[in-house]
């Protein structure tokens, strides 16, 4: 990196208040984007500049395409083995999340969180979240009344509402945490994955500290 891009991205930086970045940031690849990124470094550059910042929260969501189930198990038992110690110099925080999980990992230190969610959609996660409500219903356990908002949140597995969802090097929204994130923050990038830079990071965390949130209202 050049004197003249070290020095826009310090005064960049300055320009940041920590006070008011974002707790709980979701990115949004596809496994196409890691693949390309082989050793996961970008990804790890990625979380080492969320740490630098005080970013609380990341939860990485790769979107596996379903052409033949085999083949996204295999993709999914690549990435949950490759991801952890790749990044394990980050935060001891780390969580892997497949289909099938029933609930997230609470960790006891107060490391950033970090949770990797491995083709878990959110229609998916509605889609089960409304059997398990039927179920209840069905088994008289749960009145067709009383299902309100409440009893849907609490029967969806990721239970944190993110500030802002960066979407990298794509112009379609994803459907990871439809109902989490309606009142979050979108940002598309406009380079893709292994060129996203710490300057465009932090362009991120620009725009997010000068929009006024209005949360659905």
């Amino acid at each position: 990196m050049g004197f003249i891009s070290r020095l826009y991205e310090w005064n960049l930086k300055t320009k940041i208040s920590k006070m008011s970045v974002p707790d709980h940031i979701v990115l949004a690849l596809s496994e196409s984007d890691l693949f390309a990124d082989s050793n996961y470094l970008k990804l790890n550059l990625f979380a080492c500049w969320c740490k630098e910042m005080g970013i609380k929260a990341i939860t990485v969501y790769i979107n596996i395409i379903e052409v033949d189930t085999n083949i996204s198990i295999k993709i999914c038992h690549k990435l949950s083995t490759e991801i952890p110690p790749a990044l394990k110099n980050i935060t001891p925080n780390i969580n892997i999340i497949k289909r099938g999980d029933k609930e997230i990992r609470k960790h006891k230190t107060e490391d950033m969180v970090l949770d990797i969610s491995l083709g878990y959609s959110g229609k998916y996660e509605m889609t089960r979240a409304l059997k398990e409500i039927m179920f209840q219903v069905k088994e008289g356990r749960l009145s067709p009344d009383a299902i309100n908002e409440d009893v849907i949140e609490s029967h969806l597995l990721f239970k944190s509402e993110p500030d802002i969802v960066i979407r990298a090097g794509g112009k379609r929204l994803t459907d990871f945490l439809i109902w989490q994130s309606v009142y979050s923050e979108l940002y598309f990038t406009d380079v893709n994955w292994l060129d996203f830079s710490k300057v465009d990071f932090l362009r991120v965390l620009r725009d997010f500290q000068k929009r006024q949130r209005r949360f659905g209202k």
